[in-house]
């Protein structure tokens, strides 16, 4: 295909993808008669637009954890919270990631970050880890499977988290009470708590529209979290009460 056909040459690879289950770089560049660079190129582009997601000499469809309610894309807010998210971790550092669909939006960007150790509760997260080029150490908690979170939760999952140290832990919310801290519809609220005390940055990911939600169960209080973030919607008032309880906050700006 000439270059001015890229948008049907990538139409037709998702729609090779989603036939097969996976792709590599090799046979599409012999089967579109064009080069591995506009492969890459396209499976690239195609990335960024949460249509598949890249792995070594290839792509496979993108896992469902990072995809929202009723199998659409997840918002642009959360990418934009989620590529906030990766900007703050360095090369070599030691991260959990809870489950949930903001903090796994992360995922397709941490192939860029060399000699990452992620702990993670979440099976979708760890199979989406495992589908990165450049594949982090993956640790998994173990414990007991709740269906209600989609996680691995329990005693024993607790046991596991306290037997390391990590720089950051990227954890999500139900809800934040600008009074007390996290909120969740979720009973067990143990491991959370656990994987706060053994990170050295307590890291929330919310979209804006959850701020101010009442939900009963407190998750994490305001002294446990170091920095919040949110998108550029949320409102004056709220940034100056985050702001004052010490909470560093980023507000991410979402790209067009």
């Amino acid at each position: 295909m000439s270059k001015r056909n890229t948008p049907q040459r990538r139409h037709a690879i998702l729609a090779l993808l989603n036939e097969q289950g996976e792709v590599s770089v090799d046979a599409l560049a012999k089967g579109f008669a064009t080069s591995e660079v506009t492969i890459r190129k396209d499976l690239a582009a195609l990335e960024k637009n949460g249509l598949l997601l890249r792995r070594y000499g290839g792509a496979v469809p993108m896992p469902q954890e990072l995809i929202g309610d009723g199998g659409q894309p997840i918002s642009r807010y959360k990418q934009a919270i989620a590529r906030a998210g990766v900007a703050r971790i360095r090369e070599h550092a030691r991260i959990i990631i809870d489950s949930g669909t903001t903090t796994a939006a992360m995922i397709p960007e941490l192939g860029h970050k060399p000699g990452l150790v992620v702990m993670t509760n979440s099976l979708n997260v760890a199979n989406a880890l495992r589908d990165l080029e450049h594949e982090p150490v993956l640790l998994m908690t173990g414990g007991t499977w709740d269906p209600h979170s989609e996680s691995f939760q329990g005693q024993v999952a607790e046991q596991v988290l306290r037997s390391y140290d990590f720089d950051q832990l990227f954890i999500g919310a139900d809800g934040i009470d600008l009074a007390r801290g996290t909120t969740t519809f979720n009973e067990l609220l143990g491991l959370s708590r656990v994987m706060a005390e053994v990170a050295r940055e307590v890291i929330v990911m919310v979209e804006s529209d959850k701020i101010g939600r009442k939900i009963p169960n407190l998750e994490l209080p305001w002294s446990s979290v170091h920095t919040l973030i949110t998108d550029e919607r949320l409102p004056a008032e709220a940034r100056e009460q985050l702001t004052a309880r010490g909470i560093k906050l980023i507000c991410a700006t979402v790209h067009d």
